[in-house]
């Protein structure tokens, strides 16, 4: 994914808004090394009110990915490590006794921010996982009967070690599926990877972005005029069809045992919109809808255990349907 800088047919405030996302790339890039999809996929999910899996091993820039996206953005940010033994209550916050007042007052966990690093979420048990669910969905979070409102924007970013690793829990189908994407975070090319090493030889802190260079260039007015340009860019009937077409290849595939739900398909058409909008158009073509699908698709299937062992990946599926499936014209 890499969008233009093409704003024609943009004006007044969504063109500056335009203008502003497109520069997080370059000022992301200021402490991040060769990750512009990951960065264009997180713009994504902010501009669809909605959330990122970010998965690959450790020591990719996972954390400094997000750190640096809530920098360049100025949004509040909030990190939680996941451990086996993290409870529900340390996400959410919980009552706590005043021996002063005597009286239980509420103590904010660290879920109320705009941007949560969730980091390496699946490392904690499902019952500590769920908690999330509530604030994902309905953007509150309920204590003691009563539901709290949550920041907004309000994102979170969740990154995974790949599930095959030690010591991982694999995330609840309910809980993959409220993912708007999941992006994958490969390992560095050899030049990307020499250029991290001179950074760091040249004295980058990568626990210091403000010494990076990393500035704000939008902030949550700006997120709030983007989301209503992406409101009105136009679908066809022809796309919409397209989109269900093929969510319901999926549940017809042989080699899955799970396909896309309704929520996955509305899903791709919100990428869509949003990912034709920073491309400059304010209608969405099939390219854009292919441009999306894997992110958007990849964790909301589950294989059959006999493809798996013949080494079929949801990707190579997903591929294959979007080859098969016809594009409208």
């Amino acid at each position: 994914m890499d969008p233009t800088t093409d704003t024609a047919g943009y004006t007044g405030d969504a063109s500056t808004a335009h203008a502003s996302l497109e520069s997080l790339r370059a000022e992301i890039a200021k402490a991040v090394v060769g990750q512009d999809p990951a960065v264009t996929g997180l713009v994504v999910a902010l501009l669809c009110r909605g959330h990122v899996l970010l998965e690959g091993v450790p020591g990719v820039a996972k954390t400094l990915l997000v750190r640096a996206l809530a920098a360049a953005l100025e949004l509040d940010t909030k990190r939680v490590q996941f451990t086996p033994d993290l409870m529900p209550s340390d996400i959410t916050g919980s009552l706590v006794y005043d021996a002063r007042t005597a009286e239980f007052s509420f103590q904010p966990g660290p879920v109320f921010t705009h941007l949560l690093l969730a980091d390496e979420i699946n490392r904690t048990p499902p019952k500590t996982q769920s908690a999330l669910l509530e604030a994902m969905e309905e953007r509150q979070v309920t204590v003691d009967g009563t539901p709290r409102p949550l920041p907004e924007p309000f994102l979170v970013a969740a990154t995974q070690n790949p599930v095959e690793y030690e010591g991982t829990y694999p995330l609840p189908e309910a809980q993959l599926d409220r993912f708007l994407l999941k992006l994958t975070i490969p390992l560095p090319s050899r030049q990307d990877e020499i250029d991290v090493l001179t950074r760091h030889a040249e004295g980058f802190d990568p626990r210091d972005l403000r010494a990076a260079g990393v500035r704000p260039v939008a902030d949550a007015a700006v997120l709030e005029n983007a989301r209503a340009a992406v409101a009105a860019v136009t679908v066809s009937p022809d796309i919409t069809g397209y989109v269900v077409d093929l969510c319901r290849a999926t549940r017809e595939s042989p080699s899955l045992a799970l396909g896309v739900s309704p929520r996955g398909a509305t899903a791709l058409l919100a990428t869509s919109r949003a990912w034709a909008w920073l491309t400059g158009r304010d209608y969405v073509t099939p390219d854009d809808v292919k441009a999306l699908a894997l992110p958007t698709l990849r964790h909301r299937v589950r294989l059959r255990p006999e493809a798996e062992m013949e080494g079929v990946t949801a990707d190579s599926v997903i591929n294959a349907i979007l080859a098969h499936v016809p594009v409208p014209r």
